[in-house]
C-alpha cells in the first residue's frame, strides 16, 4: 500500500476535516453578516437596546428595487418604530428574568400584546402584477362576483364569542390576486364598519349554533366570530382610506383579531392545566 502522507504526519482524511472546518466557520460568519445586511441588528431583550453597528459583521448595506417605480428599499435605514421598543410596551415581566414572560397592564388588544403583536409594515396597500388595488370591495373588483351556488354573505348577522349580536355584513372585500374573499366589511351596532379577516369568520347556514339561538326569528345563516366579544368589534382597528387597505393596516387589524383567542375573555387568558 503506497504511502497516504502528504507532509509529515499530515494525510489527506487530516486535510479534508481541516478543509472543513475551515469552510464551516467561514460559511457561519459569512451567514452572519448576511443577516445584518437584511435588517436584523442585535438588540438586547430586555431594554431593546441596539448594538453597535460598527463591527465585523458589517458589510455594505443591501438595497433592493421596487417594483411599480416605488425607488430603493434599504432595511437598515428604516426608522424603527417607537411602539416596538420593550420600555414603551404597557406590561411588565412576571418575574424578574431575561425569559420571563410580559403579563399586560393595558388593553392588549389594542397594544398588540402576545398573539395580538403586529408588525409595523409599510403603509401602502399590496398591488397585484399589472399595479392595481390587490384587495378592494367586491363592486370594484374586475368582474369578481360570487359563486351562484353561494350564499352572499351580505346582510348576515355576525354574532362574537359572547352570543351576542356584533353587527351586520355591509361588503365583501376581495383578493385579485388569488380571487378569494379577504374580508367581510361588518357595520357594528354603532354604525361603525370594520373589517373582519375572513378565516376568522365561520359561515352558518343554520339558526342554531352550540345551542344558542340568534337574534333572528327566521333561522337564516349567520357569521360566527369567535375571536372576539360582540362589544369588542367597535375598537377593531380601521383603515384611512375608503376602499383600500395598507399592509400595515392589515397586520394590525390579523393582530387584533388573533389576540382575541387570549385576550377576548379572562378566561382565555388562564391556564389550561
Amino acid at each position: 500500500m503506497g504511502n497516504v502522507y502528504i507532509i509529515g504526519t499530515l494525510d489527506v482524511a487530516q486535510l479534508a476535516f481541516i478543509l472543513f472546518f475551515i469552510f464551516f466557520v467561514g460559511l457561519v460568519l459569512y451567514l452572519n453578516r448576511e443577516s445584518r445586511r437584511e435588517g436584523y441588528p442585535l438588540e438586547h431583550e430586555q431594554t431593546g437596546r441596539i448594538e453597535p453597528v460598527e463591527s465585523f459583521f458589517d458589510w455594505d448595506k443591501k438595497v433592493f428595487d421596487l417594483p411599480h417605480d416605488r425607488g430603493i428599499y434599504i432595511p437598515e435605514d428604516v426608522p424603527r418604530d417607537e411602539l416596538s421598543k420593550v420600555e414603551n410596551i404597557p406590561a411588565k415581566q412576571s418575574f424578574g428574568g431575561g425569559g420571563a414572560p410580559w403579563v399586560p397592564t393595558g388593553d392588549p388588544l389594542a397594544d398588540g400584546m402576545g398573539p395580538a403583536a403586529w408588525t409595523p409594515r409599510e403603509d401602502y396597500p399590496d398591488l397585484t402584477f399589472d399595479g392595481a388595488l390587490r384587495i378592494v370591495p367586491l363592486a370594484d373588483s374586475h368582474d369578481i362576483k360570487i359563486a351562484d351556488h353561494d350564499d352572499n354573505p351580505v346582510g348576515l348577522p355576525v354574532y362574537g364569542a359572547d352570543k351576542q349580536l356584533a353587527g351586520t355584513v355591509s361588503d365583501v372585500w376581495v383578493d385579485q390576486s388569488e380571487h378569494i374573499i379577504r374580508y367581510l366589511e361588518v357595520t357594528t351596532g354603532s354604525g361603525k364598519q370594520v373589517l373582519v379577516p375572513m378565516p376568522f369568520a365561520a359561515v352558518q347556514g343554520t339558526g342554531f349554533l352550540g345551542g344558542f339561538t340568534p337574534l333572528r326569528d327566521d333561522k337564516q345563516a349567520l357569521i360566527d366570530v369567535t375571536a372576539l366579544r360582540a362589544d369588542q368589534f367597535d375598537a377593531v382597528p380601521t383603515i384611512a382610506t375608503p376602499g383600500q387597505i395598507t399592509r400595515r393596516e392589515e397586520d394590525r387589524i390579523m393582530g387584533y383579531f388573533g389576540g382575541g383567542y387570549m385576550y377576548a375573555t379572562p378566561e382565555r387568558s388562564q391556564p389550561w392545566l
